[in-house]
């Protein structure tokens, strides 16, 4: 897969934080225009994946290229969206002038400002002081910034964490709108049903990816009936997910290209 079909590319990436190692060699690449869940248990390195991606992590050894650029350039300011698991907003501001201030650091003028708000649905609370507002609401006003200067990549870190069952219907159906606009959404979750949503899926355990494959390949390979159960079957038997992920001794996992072609997105926003 080439810097024309690959949104992320990633090869040999390792962080260390302190002396204990976080990622261990990583190979991974998300395909453009995909939606990809990156799914795990909490701690197991997928925020910390998604900051080597957006730039913001420092790495100590791989190489990590974001549509086709070295991850952090200043070229991808507008062309790559993240949306942090805590809302990166200010609550003594009004949700308009959130926007509008986080437009002025990327160079987004008050049209697009206006776009985000109506895509995101927060036109009625518009001049509502962000500390107002609801869950659901807060984590449309922060995936609205990530949308400001209209990214081709979207990395949203466990964007639907906390929120009730319906709250997260919509938020992945705002996530299909995207995809079929031709975002690439990287999505990280520890809730295992949001897998079926996905066009692809890439599996996390302790800094290493244990499967990437697609929500049917994954519950054919392990004969299993749900991505939580597929998760365990993996965890459960080392030699099978070496098998699956192809690991070389030290937690390195060998390229493997996500097994989803285009115009195949799940993600219907519908409950599963």
């Amino acid at each position: 897969m080439d810097a024309q079909t690959a949104a992320v590319s990633i090869t040999g990436l390792s962080v260390v934080r302190g002396k204990t190692p976080v990622l261990h060699g990583l190979d991974l690449e998300v395909p453009r225009g995909d939606v990809v869940g990156l799914l795990g248990p909490s701690g197991c390195g997928k925020s910390t994946l998604m900051r080597s991606i957006v730039g913001t992590q420092v790495i100590a050894g791989g190489l990590v290229e974001v549509l086709g650029d070295e991850a952090g350039s200043a070229a991808l300011r507008h062309r790559v969206g993240y949306m942090t698991q805590d809302a990166a907003v200010y609550d003594d501001l009004p949700v308009a002038a959130n926007l509008r201030y986080f437009a002025r650091i990327i160079g987004a003028d008050d049209g697009q400002v206006q776009r985000v708000i109506e895509r995101t649905d927060l036109g009625s609370v518009a001049r509502s002081m962000a500390e107002e507002l609801s869950g659901g609401q807060r984590s449309r006003l922060s995936l609205a910034v990530a949308l400001l200067g209209a990214p081709e990549l979207l990395v949203l870190d466990e964007p639907t964490v906390g929120l009730d069952p319906v709250l997260r219907v919509e938020l992945w159906r705002l996530f299909a709108e995207l995809a079929a606009d031709g975002v690439t959404l990287l999505v990280s979750s520890h809730v295992m049903d949001e897998a079926t949503r996905c066009d692809s899926l890439v599996l996390m355990r302790e800094g290493r990816i244990i499967a990437q494959d697609t929500p049917a390949g994954l519950l054919a390979r392990t004969g299993t009936a749900t991505a939580e159960d597929a998760f365990l079957a993996l965890i459960r038997s080392g030699e099978e997910a070496g098998a699956e992920t192809g690991a070389a001794p030290g937690g390195k996992t060998a390229p493997s290209a996500l097994a989803a072609g285009p115009g195949k997105h799940r993600a219907t926003g519908e409950t599963p």
